[in-house]
């Protein structure tokens, strides 16, 4: 078949790269949002999508919404399929109906839980047991279409969302292989989704702050559905102190109670109180401040503000 991909973060490039090096079909085009203003000299950089198509020799296509333009240009690569994966922007008519078989989208959840743009944060937020990914139709409704895989693993607590996804782009790039083969051949069959939906709105600043009155593994939760983006944070002597990097005490270990929020720094570590049980900041940055070890910057730390906010 002629496909045209569609996708713009970093979790997209492995499904765009299973589909070229299966060789089984041809990739016609790659459709992806403009060159973004990056780092402190804002220097407009290409997605990485566009970055890999361009490697490859692929026509792109580049555009913030999917207008008559953009539609006029995916229309003359004639394709059979659409795929999508974290394009970043909504697919309507008339483009949504143009390729002969529609479009399908690679979503990061087990629909229909986490509908939206932020499903792996919201899924490790939650503290659900597994991560997923689904392959479905793309209709008008948000992730709402029939699904013609699925697959989930274990909610690893060790691992941020970032590093989640990461996993979750690698593996859901096979299964996505997989239904394209199957669509080809005509024997993919998609069901409708069944059950409650959830959704998973895009994350902002607010909700990276740490509740210290939560217990422990709920503070972990939200500070690993937060990182690296938008960013874990808390507040002490009313100043931002972002933490880059947290993790339960040792399973066993003997520590004494703590309040919520009060801190201790040790000689190697800095702990905080939750409502059950501490944990331990591991790197942290300070207001004004470059990242650093939590226990370096505990052992500075007036009696005044260990209090974590």
């Amino acid at each position: 078949m002629r496909l045209v991909f569609a996708g713009t973060p970093a979790p997209a490039v492995p499904s765009l790269e299973r589909l070229i090096r299966d060789g089984r079909h041809e990739v016609a085009g790659v459709v992806t949002r403009p060159d973004a203003p990056l780092g402190r000299k804002r220097v407009l950089t290409p997605s990485p999508v566009a970055a890999a198509a361009e490697a490859h020799g692929l026509p792109i296509v580049k555009a913030t919404r999917l207008d008559d333009k953009a539609t006029a240009r995916i229309e003359a690569l004639r394709p059979d399929l659409g795929v999508i994966v974290a394009y970043g922007g909504l697919v309507r008519e008339p483009l949504l109906s143009l390729p002969r078989l529609g479009w399908i989208n690679l979503h990061f959840s087990v629909l229909p839980a986490w509908r939206g743009a932020a499903p792996v944060q919201h899924a490790i937020i939650a503290a659900d047991d597994e991560l997923g990914a689904s392959v479905f139709q793309l209709v008008p409704e948000l992730d709402a279409g029939d699904v013609f895989a699925v697959r989930s693993w274990p909610n690893d607590a060790g691992l941020t969302a970032g590093a989640a996804l990461e996993l979750l782009a690698e593996r859901g790039a096979g299964l996505l292989a997989e239904v394209v083969d199957g669509l080809a051949d005509g024997t993919a069959r998609a069901v409708p989704q069944s059950g409650e939906p959830s959704l998973a709105p895009k994350l902002t600043i607010d909700d990276g702050r740490l509740d210290w009155r939560l217990d422990a593994r709920a503070v972990l939760a939200r500070y690993r559905g937060t990182t690296p983006e938008p960013g874990a944070w808390t507040t002490v002597g009313g100043e931002r102190l972002k933490v880059l990097e947290a993790r339960a005490v040792e399973a066993g270990e003997s520590v004494e109670p703590l309040a919520p929020g009060e801190l201790r720094p040790e000689r190697r570590r800095v702990l905080v109180g939750t409502a059950d049980a501490p944990i331990e900041l591991v790197r942290v940055q300070p207001a004004g401040k470059g990242a650093m070890a939590a226990a370096d910057w505990g052992h500075g730390l007036a009696e005044s503000l260990r209090t974590l906010e």
